[in-house]
């Protein structure tokens, strides 16, 4: 992992060297040192390794960086000098108190490695596109060529141990319940609907994205799967820096995006610029076929093909004012303005038991929705010394609004349907860290998060339905929580255990049918974490933790999805949280230039969420129809287990191999009452009668990413992808195994200041969904549902970044409080 606090001198370094050059009057007696600084394992020089200089009589600090080939040759005044031979994450070399009276040729430097400090243990060189903590995995964005002009939601799809599937849902090691983060911290980023507001985030706003399947009791509860806290881009070069790239694409795709930062001693100015204007084919097709008596009764299809527009840019700007060497205040705000244009044409086509065609329609569904969103941020941080006591605290506001106007039209009816949604987020954050000698720190904190949301869903048709689909929710959501937790280091061990407490008050209105729902309750959350570093290249962890997963808005909202009469989807607000007890071991072992990292997890959950299917029938223009309503229930508890395994391996400075591999059971337990549909075969009347089922199901999977980065000639960089899920089970539903494929090309231009990437994403176009719903059960259904989902088709891209100021790998420091989440010291043990 970057020492940050070293890159930040080594332009610290250039700024002397410079006024050195040029301020001083010359003089006659300046002499040289020299050398080469190589890794000691790979024996491959080190290019901008740093060469500090200290003049011990004055206090003066010069230097310089060695050459793409690992030389130096710096010039200097006679004098004693403590003389440092540095480079991110290896160890520093220090000649103190050094006589340097005339030219001196150090000849051979070597540096190792450092994978042994108190708060984190990185056992991955910079060059890597995936660092490997012991609690952690850090991918870092800058250096993936297949997500270069593509959104947060191709950057996590790229992350090891993470899955998105065609509609943008995120999963970790399998588990949608994931809690993600921006900057360590809930983000109006993120937006309402979640898939969507990723999809717009570009992904050059992204620097890095931290895995963390064990969380410390700073984090949030919130997430049973863990957390993903994506990092935003923040420059910490001296004077005016940054980038900007460009990209086009088939299907059509047109982004913009820049990064730029100007920094003094004082302040840090530095802002995040985004445009884009897409669109692209998806398709949707579903096979409902009914039966009777276990006869097939009828067979519907809908096919329905999409455009959609995606237009919209959004703004992230901030300013970082030192009020001292030790203390800052940061403004961010930011927001985002989009407006989707979705067209969607439905071709229906009803077969009855002797596959005759008896109906045929066509219902398009024209849709706009124009979504605002902005947020301002305050943070305020106080490293009191530099051994990490350290104060911060944090307010944000958000106000988030999504208005979608449809129009539908078939051969039957006429539809408008409008939706509204305007959440207001209020986050109020304070960490407090106190180190107690040189290996044990405490630390305490609190967060309140607030949050008011108000979704209206208003429905006109002619003719009229024999039910009101239109609703008005209120939700109402205020979360304090306080922390505490405490660490040490004892020779090769490394603890933390912690407990957070949070209170919940939960209220829902269902204002159409005067319904409340009313949620109150006080939780602890245990933590305890520890790390043993048996030897440089092999270390242990082993994690527990409770977590919970709270029914977020749209799970609890009982209004019916309008894409097609007959598949409905809905929310159920009579759902509670889910609890879970975690538990993670952990195994690291390089291996020369092999580095494995490997974990076994067990997560036991009550009151598991779960999406389940049911038929009604229901009178629709006349006509009975068998209507698939799909809708999440509690079930009563889910054990999941599961393996994973990541490995590195860069047999040479042209070729980087990585893979990742996670196998995992899921077995889920409980029971589902609802009321079973039947026409009455005298009197023709819709008859319902309660039923209750057995949700019980043993669920094996898995899913695996390989990685390959070469150099071919002309300095020309190649990255392969490949990716497979497995298929799922549940007790009424099977979903079959998706292969994706991603190529990239690279080539650096203008003296590495301009990069082109050529990426095909999909390459295969196999990125497809396809799923059987079997209702109510698999032994004996009354109707089964095939669907297959497409959301984009294969898209091919070229993206070209301009770099300003900055080095091609520049990295930036982790100051103040710009890693919010990662913890000081034993979080990262």
């Amino acid at each position: 992992m970057i020492d940050m606090n070293k890159a930040s001198f080594l332009i610290l370094v250039f700024v002397i060297t410079f006024f050195n050059a040029f301020g001083q009057k010359p003089q006659n007696s300046q002499i040289f040192i020299s050398g080469i600084i190589i890794d000691s394992e790979t024996k491959e020089p080190l290019e901008y390794a740093t060469i500090v200089l200290n003049d011990t009589k004055n206090n003066q600090l010069s230097g310089g960086i060695t050459d793409s080939k690992g030389s130096f040759n710096i010039k200097m005044n006679p004098g004693t000098y403590d003389i440092s031979f540095e480079f991110i994450s290896f160890k520093t070399i220090k000649l103190t108190k050094k006589v340097v009276n005339q030219s001196i040729n150090f000849g051979t430097i070597e540096l190792f490695e450092n994978t042994n400090t108190l708060d984190e243990v990185v056992v991955i060189a910079e060059k890597s596109t995936v660092e490997i903590r012991l609690d952690k995995r850090i991918y870092n964005v800058g250096k993936d060529m297949t997500v270069r002009g593509g959104s947060a939601s191709d950057v996590l799809d790229n992350v090891p141990s993470v899955d998105v599937d065609v509609e943008g849902n995120v999963s970790l090691r399998g588990n949608e319940n994931v809690r993600i983060l921006i900057d360590g911290k809930p983000s109006a980023l993120v937006g309402l609907s979640g898939t969507d507001a990723l999809r717009q985030l570009p992904a050059d706003a992204i620097e890095r994205v931290e895995v963390i399947t064990s969380p410390s009791a700073r984090y949030d509860a919130e997430g049973t799967a863990g957390i993903l806290n994506i990092i935003l881009r923040k420059g910490i070069a001296t004077g005016l820096n940054g980038s900007m790239n460009a990209t086009i694409g088939d299907p059509t795709q047109y982004r913009v995006a820049s990064n730029i930062n100007f920094r003094t001693k004082k302040v840090n100015f530095f802002t995040n610029l985004g445009y884009r204007d897409s669109s692209g084919p998806g398709n949707f097709l579903t096979n409902l076929s009914t039966f009777q008596n276990e006869s097939l009764n009828s067979l519907r299809i809908e096919d329905r093909d999409f455009e959609r527009n995606r237009n919209g840019y959004n703004i992230n700007v901030g300013l970082e004012y030192f009020l001292s060497k030790q203390s800052s205040v940061t403004g961010t705000y930011f927001y985002r303005d989009s407006n989707n244009k979705n067209l969607s044409t439905n071709t229906i086509r009803v077969f009855d038991a002797n596959d005759i065609l008896e109906f045929t329609d066509t219902r398009i569904q024209d849709e706009d929705e124009i979504d605002k969103t902005s947020q301002i941020s305050l943070n305020y941080t106080n490293n009191i010394n530099n051994s990490g006591h350290k104060l911060t605290i944090d307010v944000q506001y958000s106000d988030s609004q999504e208005t979608e106007n449809a129009f539908i039209d078939d051969s039957l009816a006429i539809e408008n349907n409008t939706t509204t949604e305007d959440s207001k987020n209020t986050l109020i954050q304070t960490d407090y860290v106190l180190p107690i000698g040189e290996n044990t720190q405490f630390e305490l904190g609190y967060r309140g998060d607030f949050q008011d949301l108000n979704s209206n869903f208003l429905v006109t048709r002619t003719p009229e339905l024999d039910f009101d689909p239109s609703n008005n929710l209120v939700f109402k959501q205020n979360v304090n929580a306080i922390y505490s937790q405490y660490g040490s280091k004892i020779n090769k061990l490394t603890y933390l255990i912690g407990l957070r407490t949070e209170i919940t008050d939960v209220k829902v209105r269902l204002t159409n049918t005067n319904e409340n729902f009313d949620y109150k309750y006080t939780e602890f959350f245990p933590t305890i974490n520890f790390g043993i570093e048996r030897t440089e290249n092999q270390s242990f962890t082993l994690g527990y933790s409770r977590r919970l997963r709270r029914p977020r808005y749209w799970y609890l909202n009982p209004f019916e999805s309008r894409n097609s009469q007959n598949v409905i989807y809905k929310g159920n607000p009579g759902l509670i949280p889910t609890f879970t007890n975690s538990f993670d071991l952990g195994f690291l072992q390089k291996i020369g230039k092999l580095t494995l990292n490997s974990s076994i997890y067990f997560q036991h959950s009550i009151n598991s969420i779960q999406r389940v299917t049911r038929d009604e029938i229901r009178l629709l223009d006349g006509v009975n129809q068998v209507i698939t309503i799909r809708e999440p229930i509690n079930l009563a508890s889910e054990d999941r287990y599961g393996f994973e395994l990541t490995a590195n391996y860069n047999p040479s400075k042209k070729v980087r191999l990585s893979g990742s591999f996670n196998v995992y059971q899921q077995e889920s337990k409980g029971l589902y009452e609802y009321n079973k549909f039947t026409i009455d075969d005298t009197t023709g009347a819709i008859v319902s009668t309660p039923e209750i089922q057995d949700l019980g199901n043993i669920n094996n999977s898995w899913f695996s990413r390989f990685n390959a980065t070469f150099t071919l000639p002309w300095k020309i960089q190649m990255q392969n992808r490949l990716s497979y899920r497995g298929p799922r089970f549940t007790a009424q539903s099977e979903s079959k195994g998706m292969f994706s494929a991603n190529i990239a090309l690279s080539k650096d231009v203008f003296n590495e200041k301009g990069t082109f990437v050529f990426n095909v994403s999909d390459l295969f176009n196999s990125r497809k969904w396809r799923s059987t719903n079997f209702n109510p059960n698999k032994e004996n259904p009354t109707s089964i549902n095939y669907q297959e989902s497409q959301w984009r088709v294969r898209q091919v891209s070229l993206n070209f970044t301009y770099r300003f100021n900055q080095k091609k790998n520049q990295g930036r420091e982790r100051r103040g409080g710009e890693d919010y989440e990662g913890g000081e010291g034993f979080s990262r043990p």
